[in-house]
């Protein structure tokens, strides 16, 4: 009997043995795959903050690329029709230098015309610099005006009384500027409507 006991102990503790054996497989599986699930998290994080960053990034770098009208808009007619349209712009606070050569051919701003009976996307106009340097780089500090002969448009719209219009500035990095304006019932020689 004694024999026979021995025999089962050493069953036993081989039984012991590969039980540690596979327990000890089976904890370094669960650590493998919990290191690549970690990675897998963490990547994906690190990508999702990146993406993140780049859009409020893209974002900053679109307001800082806008301008502002500055004051109302002139009118200068012989009654009972519009000549042309006069606006001052200037950068918003903090923001960057707007391209406002009109002669330019690329990165440029372009001004668009609209109202019931004409859509023009790219506006013939002037600019003048009321403050700053003789380049039409707009930049901080500066002002400038700018001039939209309605004879220049194509087709030359019939801008009359009670005439709603719009000018859409569109810079090369930044948002769309829209002025939509109604004309009164009465037009006169140089009217500025707010």
């Amino acid at each position: 009997m004694t024999g026979i006991q021995n025999k089962l102990r050493s069953l036993w503790r081989d039984e012991r043995g590969i039980t540690g054996l596979e327990t000890a497989i089976i904890l370094i599986a669960f650590v493998v795959v919990a290191t690549v699930f970690a990675f897998v998290v963490l990547t994906t994080g690190i990508f999702s903050a990146e993406r993140g960053k780049e859009t409020v990034f893209a974002g900053l770098q679109k307001a800082r690329g806008t301008m502002e009208v500055r004051g109302g808009v002139l009118i200068r007619a012989t009654p009972p029709t519009v000549d042309s349209i006069e606006f001052t712009v200037g950068t918003t606070a903090g923001g960057d230098p707007i391209p406002l050569d009109p002669a330019a051919t690329s990165l440029r701003t372009v001004i668009a015309y609209r109202d019931d009976a004409v859509a023009d996307n790219d506006v013939p106009y002037t600019v003048t610099v009321i403050v700053g340097d003789t380049d039409f780089l707009l930049e901080p500090g500066e002002l400038f005006t700018v001039l939209v002969a309605v004879a220049d448009i194509t087709p030359a719209p019939t801008i009359v009384e009670n005439t709603r219009w719009t000018l859409e500035l569109q810079t090369p990095v930044g948002a769309v500027i829209d002025l939509t304006r109604s004309m009164p019932g009465e037009i006169d020689t140089i009217m500025q409507l707010h």
